[in-house]
């Protein structure tokens, strides 16, 4: 199985895979709606999930009209429930496994 996070398409791809400018990636990374990985040459890697959170931000602000303050409240609060289910998810398990001993 693939990982999600997995750094893989370079700047101009991931723009490509948008249908963004490299600019529009550069300005999403410097008012911290991304953070692509980095090689040790510096260049940019972007993940699956990179794109898919690009994917979100473009629809955001393009289809629904909200601005760039709003977009990142959106990301980062959609980032922090997803690592809540996780943890309850792992709290379900830690359960399940006490009630069986």
């Amino acid at each position: 199985m693939e990982n999600a996070n997995q750094p893989r398409y370079v700047i101009s791809v991931a723009a490509e895979i948008l249908g963004m400018q490299t600019y529009t990636l550069r300005y999403y990374e410097r008012v911290g709606i991304i953070k692509p990985f980095r090689s040790q040459g510096r260049i940019r890697l972007y993940s699956e999930q990179d794109i898919e959170r690009l994917k979100l931000a473009k629809t955001l602000l393009d289809d629904l009209g909200i601005n760039m303050a709003g977009v990142e409240v959106i990301l980062n609060m959609r980032n922090r429930i997803q690592e809540l289910i996780s943890e309850n998810e792992a709290l379900r398990e830690e359960i399940q496994l006490l009630r069986e001993e």
